[in-house]
């Protein structure tokens, strides 16, 4: 699975939240696909329009990541 990055850092490792500010580790698939960092994990719940990325303080939609 090839992932997308962040425009900003160019790494790969995201996050999304959900109303309770909880949040889940994901990664974007370029087919742009947010996809749960532990396959066990749902994501059901959680707004997948906005990804947060870990490495900086870019956020947005994850059709604005891109690949490497």
């Amino acid at each position: 699975m090839k992932k997308m990055l962040c425009p900003q850092c160019k790494i790969a490792a995201m996050y999304v939240k959900n109303e309770a500010g909880e949040r889940r580790l994901v990664y974007v698939t370029s087919e742009g696909e947010v996809v749960p960092k532990k396959e066990d994990e749902s994501l059901e719940g959680f707004d997948l329009n906005e990804v947060f990325c870990l490495g900086c303080s870019w956020h947005g939609n994850p059709k604005r990541l891109v690949k490497y």
